[in-house]
């Protein structure tokens, strides 16, 4: 199938300590913020009905790099993790300096360093240099109850390539150049909790209802059906919303036009910042 990875949606509950690690200690850029007055049609904030935001950050643009969505709940300060989300590896020596810098808290295991971000989740790093024109980050992990339905769904069902398998994990990706999604059989119930995520991918906008029909016609779950989610000013996307066998939440919106959504707005870096210092001072006044 003709996919692209996209980014990875964690909720967070404290969006300036946040910002300020994937910034100062990632060595992140944001890329676009917006902001929204009411809960998402595709649930893409959670089950909230409330105001939220979406910021994507990353190391580069959305067209050539896997980015992090973080959005925000106004009002919602703690969400419950559970055991569904395990680590995003990241190649790059910058990030283990920048931690020792500022001293942000770093463990090893492995052989890879390991941050965790605000909120609880964790990043490994790899202590080598980036390598010049290639995204920085690798791999996304995440758990599964067993490998094998995991397989079944994800390479069968979803075409994705097996780059390699062990006993209790594999590495699958649609295409060699793309970050990886890392499946890790933990040999128990997925409990995901309200910081659940989710994982974004782009496909060619007339494969979406093959997608539908596929995923109909094998039983499995359709979260959202084919639905067309706006952003004031800028361009409309078309998702699909599907659950795996564990419950692990898959996007996949129109290539065409998320290209177009996700032209990098760097004046918003500086609209975001706006947004935290209003609410920080609210928060010192009350």
């Amino acid at each position: 199938m003709n996919a692209r990875a996209l980014h990875y949606v964690f909720k967070i509950p404290d969006r300036n300590l946040t910002i300020k690690f994937y910034r100062e200690i990632l060595g992140m850029k944001v890329l676009r913020h917006e902001e929204f007055a009411s809960g998402c049609d595709a649930a893409c904030n959670g089950p909230y009905a409330n105001r939220w935001s979406k910021t994507m950050i990353g190391y580069g643009s959305e067209d050539t790099h896997f980015v992090i969505e973080l959005t925000y709940n106004y009002g919602i300060n703690k969400y419950e993790l559970g055991n569904d989300f395990y680590g995003i590896t990241i190649r790059s020596k910058n990030v283990i300096e920048s931690a020792k810098k500022n001293n942000w808290p770093m463990n090893e295991e492995n052989g890879l360093f390991v941050l965790e971000a605000p909120g609880g989740y964790k990043y490994f790093i790899i202590n080598e240099s980036e390598i010049n024109d290639k995204d920085p980050v690798e791999k996304v992990t995440l758990c599964c109850s067993n490998l094998q339905k995991s397989i079944n769904y994800w390479h069968d069902l979803l075409s994705m390539k097996i780059y390699e398998q062990k006993d209790k994990s594999v590495l699958l990706g649609y295409d060699d150049s793309q970050v990886k999604l890392e499946l890790k059989d933990i040999g128990t119930k997925i409990n995901h909790e309200k910081a659940y995520g989710r994982i974004a991918f782009a496909i060619p906008y007339e494969n979406q209802p093959e997608i539908q029909k596929k995923i109909k016609e094998s039983g499995n779950k359709i979260l959202t059906n084919l639905i067309t989610l706006d952003t004031p000013g800028k361009a409309s996307v078309r998702v699909i919303i599907l659950a795996d066998p564990d419950d692990h939440e898959i996007c996949f919106v129109d290539d065409e036009g998320f290209r177009q959504l996700s032209i990098p707005d760097y004046p918003s870096e500086t609209i975001l910042d706006g947004y935290i210092a209003k609410e920080t001072a609210s928060s010192v006044t009350n």
